[in-house]
């Protein structure tokens, strides 16, 4: 799950310039009250001028194992527009934090947020609603801590996290690597994820390698790249199938090579297996599954994967998914697939509704798609009577995709107003 700069508000841009960038001066983020949690995660708390006694956290996506501890800035903010302004603006408290780690770090993560919120209570009081937003892997975040802990948070809003099953996400990127190294062999230095290549064997930062070798490998060879996307079923856009190629293989090749070596040290064991997968959609299916190299999981890790990592489907809270159906990183089966389990827990609609987005890309959303997002978030928690004040920041498409979703999903809205604003029941 590679680092995730435009999501969710993200892409606000021209259409809300008229919301203050004030958060940031000379590339910092300023905050109300910041500091360093006991665990070594950094926080940061931005308060608004008027507060509407409700506080947001933001769990960040996935940062590349080995890289400083710190807030991503990169992930609060597209273009001058932040999350937290926009958020403050309407009167929400923001919170944020680093997590204690970079590489794998739910377990961190959920440690580190619960903390926030007993940080933001001792210094500011107990807010009337408690709300938590994460993407990728603090999409997954979002949704353990929402099934976890209902006496905490009083909803939760999950954008493309790997929410169904932590052993099928590795899988996936597994497979994607083993598959290369079939049809590419010794290509790259090492066996990407059976070995710790970051630091010993890649020469280069991944994304140069991947231009100056992987790429011009790849495009030379036409017909094994087409078979190896097929059979590591790799999501494209049909309008623009090479550019997403290359763009899905950068990405799952750059978790496979960076970051399960972290992994596999976290979890307590090896965490991939493929012994009894059949792979299907090359040229001789028979002669990749007898050429294919075969692992075998860790039960160490399968267990930990099971016991830490793994959602229930059972909630107590709302929970609000939204997931680009072309994912290249993080496939959407896991939010048909976490589906059922909520169906199975009695959750499937009544806490938990999905928000399908039918585009190519990691955590690719528009404006009007998050804000419906965050709207059904307040809406299923019992807490908005209306969004107000759409047409300030939303026009022309944007406006008539936003009310094809709202109308869908039954969100109340009003389009006049000269801010966009959040009525709360009383």
């Amino acid at each position: 799950m590679k680092t995730v700069s435009k999501i969710l508000f993200l892409q606000m841009s021209a259409a809300i310039l008229f919301l203050s960038a004030a958060g940031l001066a000379n590339g910092q983020l300023i905050c109300t009250r910041a500091g360093w949690q006991e665990s070594g995660s950094e926080y940061c708390i931005v308060m608004p001028e008027v507060y509407n006694g409700r506080l947001v956290i933001w769990a960040h996506g996935f940062q590349d194992a080995g890289t400083p501890i710190g807030i991503p800035l990169d992930q609060l903010c597209f273009d001058g527009v932040c999350t937290y302004d926009i958020l403050t603006s309407m009167g929400f408290a923001f919170a944020t934090n680093s997590y204690s780690d970079t590489g794998l770090a739910v377990v961190e993560g959920t440690r580190d947020i619960v903390d926030l919120v007993n940080i933001f209570t001792d210094f500011y009081g107990s807010p009337e609603r408690i709300y938590l937003i994460g993407a990728s892997e603090g999409g997954l975040i979002t949704t353990l801590l929402t099934e976890d802990y209902p006496d905490i948070f009083d909803a939760g809003y999950a954008l493309c996290g790997p929410i169904w099953d932590f052993r099928y996400q590795i899988k996936y990127l597994g497979d994607a690597r083993v598959i290369f190294e079939y049809f590419f062999p010794n290509q790259i230095p090492g066996y990407g994820i059976f070995n710790n290549i970051t630091t010993e064997i890649l020469p280069v930062e991944w994304d140069d390698y991947f231009e100056t070798h992987i790429k011009p490998l790849l495009l030379s060879n036409r017909n094994k790249f087409e078979q190896w996307v097929t059979v590591a079923k790799l999501p494209f856009e049909a309008d623009d199938p090479v550019n997403t190629w290359l763009n899905s293989a950068k990405d799952v090749l750059r978790y496979a090579i960076l970051n399960l070596q972290d992994a596999a040290n976290k979890l307590g064991g090896f965490p991939f297996e493929n012994r009894w997968t059949w792979y299907r959609g090359s040229a001789n299916d028979l002669r990749l599954n007898l050429r294919a190299k075969r692992f075998g999981a860790d039960p160490a890790a399968v267990s930990e994967m099971k016991a830490n990592y793994n959602t229930t489907g059972d909630l107590d809270r709302p929970l609000i998914t939204m997931h680009t159906t072309k994912d290249q990183q993080v496939p959407y089966a896991h939010e048909f697939l976490y589906n059922l389990k909520t169906l199975a827990e009695g959750s499937v609609l009544t806490d938990h509704i999905n928000i399908p987005i039918r585009r190519y890309g990691h955590c690719q959303f528009k404006v009007e798609e998050a804000l419906a997002g965050l709207g059904l978030m307040l809406l299923y928690s019992g807490d908005l009577q209306m969004l107000r004040g759409i047409g300030s920041v939303l026009q022309g498409d944007q406006l008539e995709s936003f009310d094809s979703i709202a109308q869908q999903a039954g969100l109340p809205f009003q389009i006049e107003g000269d801010r966009l604003d959040a009525i709360f029941n009383k």
